[in-house]
């Protein structure tokens, strides 16, 4: 895997007894290994599978003997909404990627939306770069949205490096960034037929076969109104039906034969029962893929407690059985999920619309509705009237009712538990890994068959790199990569509290959970970022060293 007869005279060399890596047919295995990087490139430049000692380098170099604890490929976590600029108070570049880089995630690729512009032309994406300039502490990769009326912005944006683009075929939930009809799909899917990137849907729709609503159904009004209390979990997961996927997925697949070779992605896969449909359209020969989020494999409907929205998504979190069936998958020789993403998609606390209890429960108020300064955010008030609709109604207190979070916690307010009207998206960047980690341990002990540490690195930084073609440069530890090191201590045990989440709002339905493993260390390109434990929270390398990805896609 590589040899250090030639190595540079200043040298990171990091050494374990365990590290997953990346063999010249790209499988991978578990062996010691001793990995150097160059300071200078950023690359690895050998790999050793043993371990050698201190005394076989130079005095310049930095040796690292990491034990027992794995030495991983940095995490490539393909779906973000980083959400600047434009509603920094939601996210932004400095907090998402730190969070990121706390837990292993050296890339993260960025959502079109819910920036302001959104990347759904080639100036939106400019201000983008723009807002990201000197805020990254990992790598950031960019897909493109495609929405009615863009189509002639897309090839623009592939020349320009984003890595792929993305559609709803159901309301966003956001205005700029409205869903596209079958004939917009068709459209893009001519545009980019020649192109190497990959075109990815939201996939819900309003399914046709259901109590009559007329020419609703085309715009993707509500079918009918919410059947029970609106603070029930059982209530918001009987309105979005596994129908609503599979009706989605199962038009994208019709209009396959108009770009045969080009790489369709199901973002953020749910309901197992669009599982197999997509292995048929993929026995056919059809170019489609899926991915599913750590909070689908992690959490069920079963345990969510009434008007805890800390928990509302869209797809939503289905029952243990459907959980069952998603992990089932994974195993699969010939699955369809062939990445695990976070899909953090955070907000302010005040748009979760927390009960009080809740809210109590979670932490101080000051530090539940203050979690970054005036310094680094913006005041709802100046934000512009958000139409939230993404549940398929709006029911969102109306500006005059709700208050600034960065001055007072709120009281009580209309609305508070409702799943309809809180903001749909969970936030869990850069926990990943100790999620998957511990609910395959937890599985494994009860006799099923999961993946294993092998598998984990192959759905979150082999694949995910491979999806948005990066797998030049990320996704394993392999000579010639960027030197992307995820270390990760796999006995350790820990609950997640309020002060762990690096994220800018710190509201997450992982709070609470105990996890088994943890990240001790992140390398980016062979600089330290991430430390547990040290520097500022644990940030050590006194600024950001992430950089834009906007090389163009070639493969």
């Amino acid at each position: 895997m590589g040899s250090v007869a030639t190595e540079p005279a200043t040298l990171i060399v990091l050494v374990s007894t365990r590290a997953v890596l990346t063999k010249p047919d790209d499988t991978l295995v578990l062996s010691p290994a001793t990995i150097a990087v160059s300071p200078d490139t950023g690359k690895i430049v050998s790999i050793v599978p043993e371990i050698l000692p201190r005394s076989f380098f130079s005095s310049s170099t930095t040796y690292v003997d990491h034990g027992s604890k794995l030495l991983l490929p940095g995490l490539v976590d393909a779906h973000v909404h980083l959400n600047e600029p434009g509603r920094t108070e939601w996210e932004g570049f400095n907090t998402g990627t730190k969070a990121a880089a706390s837990g292993g995630v050296t890339t993260v690729v960025d959502m079109p939306l819910n920036a302001i512009p959104p990347t759904t032309t080639l100036a939106g994406f400019q201000e983008k770069l723009k807002a990201a300039q000197g805020q990254c502490w990992v790598d950031v990769g960019f897909y493109g949205g495609v929405i009615p009326g863009n189509a002639d912005e897309l090839i623009p944006l592939v020349e320009a490096g984003v890595r792929g683009f993305k559609g709803f075929l159901i309301e966003s939930g956001v205005d700029e960034f409205p869903a596209v009809s079958s004939s917009d799909i068709e459209l893009a899917m001519q545009k980019l037929k020649d192109t190497p990137t990959t075109l990815m849907f939201h996939a819900e729709m309003i399914p046709p076969i259901t109590d009559s609503v007329g020419d609703d159904v085309l715009h993707s009004e509500p079918p009918l109104a919410p059947k029970g209390e609106l603070t029930s979990y059982s209530t918001f997961l009987e309105s979005r039906p596994p129908s609503f996927e599979t009706y989605a997925i199962e038009e994208i697949i019709s209009l396959a034969h108009t770009a045969p070779n080009l790489h369709l992605h199901i973002v953020h896969l749910s309901a197992i029962q669009a599982i197999p449909m997509l292995k048929a359209a993929r026995a056919s020969g059809v170019n489609i893929t899926a991915e599913t989020c750590f909070h689908y494999l992690g959490l069920a409907s079963d345990n969510i407690p009434d008007g805890d929205t800390r928990h509302k998504c869209c797809p939503p979190i289905r029952e243990m059985t459907n959980q069952d069936g998603l992990w089932e998958e994974l195993s699969a020789e010939d699955s369809c999920i062939k990445t695990v993403v976070s899909d953090h998609s955070p907000c302010t606390p005040e748009l979760k619309l927390l009960p009080e209890h809740i809210q109590n429960g979670h932490e101080s108020h000051d530090e539940a509705y203050c979690s970054c300064s005036d310094s680094d955010s913006e005041s709802e008030f100046a934000r512009p009237q958000i139409k939230h609709s993404d549940s398929g109604i709006d029911v969102r207190p109306q500006a005059s009712e709700r208050l600034n979070p960065f001055k007072t916690a709120p009281p009580a307010v209309e609305g508070q538990g409702d799943f309809f009207a809180a903001w749909g998206g969970i936030s869990s960047v850069g926990l990943g890994l100790p999620i998957l980690h511990t609910t395959a341990l937890e599985r494994g002990r009860a006799g099923e068959k999961v993946p294993d540490i092998l598998d984990i690195v192959r759905l979150t930084s082999q694949a995910t790199a491979k999806q948005v073609g990066l797998s030049h440069r990320k996704g394993g530890l392999k000579v010639g990569l960027d030197g992307d090191v995820c270390v990760f201590d796999d006995a350790e045990e820990w609950t997640l509290k309020s002060g762990d989440m690096r994220w800018k709002n710190k509201c997450s339905p992982w709070e609470g959970k105990r996890f088994i493993g943890r990240v001790r260390e992140t390398w980016v390109r062979g600089q330290k970022v991430f430390e547990y434990g040290q520097g500022q929270r644990g940030f050590v390398c006194g600024k950001p060293v992430g950089l834009p990805i906007t090389e163009k896609r070639t493969v």
